[in-house]
């Protein structure tokens, strides 16, 4: 707009002068544009804000992916740490359930609800014998947990 008034009044001014007449200040009270050119500004404010939407979408797909990437990295490092941790001590996968079997005790407990559970379903395995053949497999032909 300051352009287009900084325009006319320079076009004025060279007009008037030929009549010796000397325009001091011009105002530019009303100012209106074509349909087509106010058309053509509205488009190209909607083009613009679809860029930039489309950019923070992509934006957002980026972070998306890293924190996907972060993720299953931190997955198998895990695996490689609890794999070795029964290689190094087949007692670790008995710590993990006992975990378990707490969580689910608590689970259980925090309910409404009347359950019977045995041993086995708690996943404590009291008798054992799930663990002696797991620590078979581990150290007998159980080749999948090493490198």
């Amino acid at each position: 707009r300051e352009q287009v008034s900084a325009a006319i009044s320079a076009e004025l001014r060279l007009r008037a002068g030929g009549f010796n007449v000397l325009l001091e200040d011009v105002a530019i009270t009303h100012l209106a544009f074509s349909p087509e050119y106010a058309k053509a500004v509205e488009a190209k404010q909607v083009a613009q804000q679809d860029a930039n939407r489309a950019k923070y979408i992509v934006l957002g797909a980026q972070q998306e992916k890293k924190t996907i990437i972060t993720k299953a990295r931190g997955e198998a490092e895990s695996a490689e740490l609890i794999g070795s941790a029964v290689r190094r001590n087949p007692g670790f996968m008995k710590l993990r359930r006992i975990d378990a079997a707490k969580d689910i005790a608590d689970i259980v407990a925090g309910s409404g609800n009347k359950v019977y559970l045995n041993a086995d379903s708690l996943l404590l395995n009291l008798l054992g014998d799930a663990d002696d053949k797991f620590e078979k497999s581990v150290h007998g032909r159980g080749k999948w947990l090493s490198r």
